[in-house]
């Protein structure tokens, strides 16, 4: 069986090719449908287990993808976050060099997850400014616990 990360680089070319022929508005087309009909297990964690189904879901994820991150989950704050020290999706692209990542690769993540945990009346923010190496960071809040 082929593991997920050997389609990464499919991915990058196939965001690239859609951004060429059709524009920046055909890749989050893209990744609208994904989120769409792509996510039934967080889906299913969040609407069952609030902020500890984000905890469940990406624990699971990325492990699974062998991912260098730390989370935290503090619920008494309403609070969930993940640190990625090192994405290995964005890692391989970088460490293949006869390949340029798509320039907006890692704006999959919020464009995939933000709609569908704010529908649950969670508060989704990403911060992708180290993602020139691989890293970035997200934090997932519930507005209703008191602080």
């Amino acid at each position: 069986m082929i593991s997920c990360t050997e389609f990464i680089p499919a991915y990058s070319e196939l965001f690239k090719y859609l951004e060429k022929r059709d524009g920046k508005e055909a890749v989050t087309k893209y990744w609208d449908r994904i989120a769409k009909d792509g996510l039934d297990n967080l889906h299913r964690e969040v609407s069952q287990n609030g902020l500890k189904g984000c905890w469940n879901y990406w624990a699971h994820a990325l492990n699974e993808e062998a991912a260098d991150f730390e989370m935290t989950l503090d619920e008494e704050k309403g609070e969930f976050r993940i640190i990625m020290h090192h994405c290995p999706s964005k890692g391989r692209l970088l460490e293949e060099a006869h390949l340029q990542p798509y320039s907006d690769y890692c704006g999959h993540c919020p464009a995939l997850y933000k709609g569908l945990i704010e529908s649950y009346g969670l508060t989704y923010e990403s911060d992708l400014s180290g993602t020139a190496n691989a890293a970035c960071a997200a934090i997932i809040t519930d507005p209703n616990v008191k602080k």
